[in-house]
């Protein structure tokens, strides 16, 4: 029989036993020394910053965005304005099926599909707590008809909101501008602190170039929340700074004026306050309804916009380059006074054209059978080309140049608008340049009666009327004549004048000839003289769209509008003590006396009338 034997060993079982002991006090003790470390490190080194989390996680700051500033004229008129509109808004926390909630909203509402990813995108931005915007702008029937579907909608939801608007439309649309969503490059560049909860930014015009005065100062709210970050409690609220109320120059009732004497042309009329620089109008016909851009405007409206022919989105006051025609004549005739090139009694004789010598080529005068002999005066009444292809060619395109650019052609003109442009003052150094090719005498002919290579914008034939009427002393364009904040008004800085040295004499025999151009029996824009109590000094221009060969008959009857010429003017008034100064560009227009003249007169004629009422 198997016995079975039982070995024992006792001592060798107690030492493996002390030795499971002592590794799991030793493993113990080096965790607790772990953790007393750690403790040690949250309460005493790191406790500043583990505390200032801990508030973190307890107590946001969340900016309150300012109501932005109201725009008016110089007369109290609102251009720009906030008004408080109904938007649909969604809360995606709270909403189980967004797709299909997103689809049966379209199909309540009619939504493109456009405005569906654009909620998708402000949507990315915010937390799934806060709201987002889908309608901005609710009519009453979309709120009617989402009344009676609300209760199909959990987490659809109506809020009052303030939306920009303006009250004139396409009347000052190029002026004031306009403010719109804010897009990623915008969002990258923003300081956002100040912008976070604001989802507008001025994107044209006035409302563009003040943007930073017209947003104000975002407050904060300092608001308790869990652990989640959803808002508990409001603990403490430092109330935003509203924007500036701004106060143009500009006078409303002044522009409607200018805008309807386009009547169905396109063009642009600018009126300058001659003492200070103010602009009193800024016209650009076509113009655009603003206030779609503000909500978002559906695409094929903006395609339809910038396809258009008649290009209302194109600012022709501050960007358009024309040629400035026969408008260049009187400064033309000042600058051969200037440098003692000819004497304002001096006839010239005008026969109907103009050669070079050893030349057959015609420059022809407007009047085929010529004006004979014609001094300074008589020239400019009668808008004579030979005098001034004679004129030009004594002076030298150099002296020209020189000359145009003290009036500020070829230079901004420095008016508180983004996207100014500069004109054009040719030269020959200017064609080396830019073509490669030498000057030739033949431009510097037609240079002299502002044709050629010289463009120039409304805004910047009107500052140089403004010179001249002010003996030489240079005037800055501006629109915003004041800034009101809380704190007070703050007045537009005055730039320190500048003046081109003129001699006084020289400037006689100019302005009598402008004045002649309205109220003489020849000149070329007399319609607009009759029956007024002061005197207007201006000049007529025509500048050609497209060049007619040697020989030809320019017949307006016969050719397509697109290709009629432009029609100009230039004016200022009261002559012996002006006040105003207005340039007129009419596209196709044809002649300047007939088209053009008579805007510029209307604008005169309503803002002396209202300055002698006041």
């Amino acid at each position: 029989m198997d016995r079975v034997f039982s070995i024992k060993n006792d001592l060798a079982e107690n030492r493996l036993f002390l030795r499971r002991i002592y590794v799991a006090l030793i493993f113990i003790g080096l965790m607790s020394a772990g953790l007393v470390v750690r403790l040690m490190y949250l309460q005493i080194v790191g406790h500043e910053h583990y505390a200032m989390l801990a508030k973190e996680n307890s107590v946001k700051l969340t900016p309150v965005p300012p109501t932005r500033g109201i725009i008016y004229d110089r007369n109290g008129k609102v251009l720009a304005e906030n008004t408080p509109s109904y938007s649909l808004e969604l809360i995606p926390e709270q909403i189980r099926d967004m797709e299909d909630t997103l689809r049966r909203l379209q199909e309540l509402f009619d939504l493109p599909d456009e405005k569906v990813e654009q909620f998708h995108k402000q949507r990315k931005r915010e937390k799934r707590f806060n709201s987002v915007v889908l309608l901005p702008s609710l009519t009453d029937e979309e709120l009617a008809k989402f009344a009676v579907s609300m209760p199909f909608f959990p987490g659809v939801e109506i809020k009052t909101r303030q939306v920009r608007h303006y009250p004139y439309y396409e009347l000052a649309s190029h002026v004031v501008g306009y403010v719109g969503r804010i897009n990623e490059t915008e969002l990258k560049e923003l300081p956002m602190p100040e912008y976070q909860g604001t989802n507008h930014i001025g994107k044209l015009g006035i409302e563009r170039t003040y943007e930073t005065q017209l947003h104000g100062k975002a407050g904060y709210a300092e608001i308790e929340t869990n652990v989640q970050g959803r808002s508990l409690n409001t603990l403490n609220e430092v109330k935003p700074v509203p924007g500036a109320n701004l106060y143009l120059t500009l006078d409303i009732d002044l522009q409607k004026t200018a805008y309807d004497a386009l009547d169905f042309y396109n063009g642009a009329v600018v009126a300058i306050d001659v003492k200070t620089g103010g602009v009193l109008v800024f016209v650009s016909r076509p113009g655009f309804d603003p206030n779609p851009f503000v909500v978002g405007i559906p695409s094929e409206d903006y395609k339809a916009l910038n396809e258009s022919e008649n290009q209302p989105l194109y600012n022709r006051a501050l960007r358009g380059l024309y040629p400035p025609g026969s408008t260049i004549k009187p400064f033309i005739a000042l600058a051969g006074l200037e440098y003692d090139k000819i004497r304002a009694p001096q006839g010239l004789y005008c026969p109907g054209y103009y050669t070079l010598p050893g030349v057959d080529h015609r420059y022809r005068d407007w009047r085929k059978g010529g004006h004979g002999t014609v001094d300074m005066i008589r020239a400019i009444t009668e808008s004579c080309d030979v005098y001034f292809y004679r004129l030009a060619q004594m002076l030298g395109i150099q002296k020209m140049h020189d000359f145009l650019q003290q009036f500020g052609f070829g230079e901004k003109t420095g008016i508180d608008l983004y996207g100014e442009l500069a004109g054009l003052l040719p030269s020959p150094a200017w064609k080396q340049a830019k073509k490669k090719q030498r000057w030739y005498e033949g431009e510097t002919l037609i240079t002299g009666i502002g044709q050629g290579y010289h463009q120039v914008t409304p805004l910047q034939l009107a500052r140089a009327t403004a010179t001249l009427a002010n003996h030489g002393q240079i005037v800055t364009p501006f629109l915003v004549n004041k800034i009101v904040t809380a704190q007070g008004v703050q007045k537009s800085p005055e730039k320190p004048a500048e003046i081109i040295p003129l001699k006084a004499q020289n400037l006689d025999p100019i302005v009598a000839g402008m004045i002649n151009v309205v109220h003489s029996a020849s000149g070329t824009a007399k319609r607009i003289g009759y029956g007024i109590p002061y005197q207007i000094a201006g000049k007529t221009g025509t500048a050609q769209v497209f060049g007619i060969k040697q020989g030809a008959k320019y017949n307006e009857s016969e050719i397509d509008f697109k290709l009629r010429d432009n029609a100009l003017f230039v004016a200022f008034a009261p002559a012996d003590d002006p006040k105003i100064a207005v340039a007129v560009v009419v596209e196709h227009g044809g002649h300047g006396g007939s088209v053009a003249a008579p805007i510029a007169g209307k604008v005169i004629k309503q803002y002396l009338q209202n300055l002698h009422e006041n």
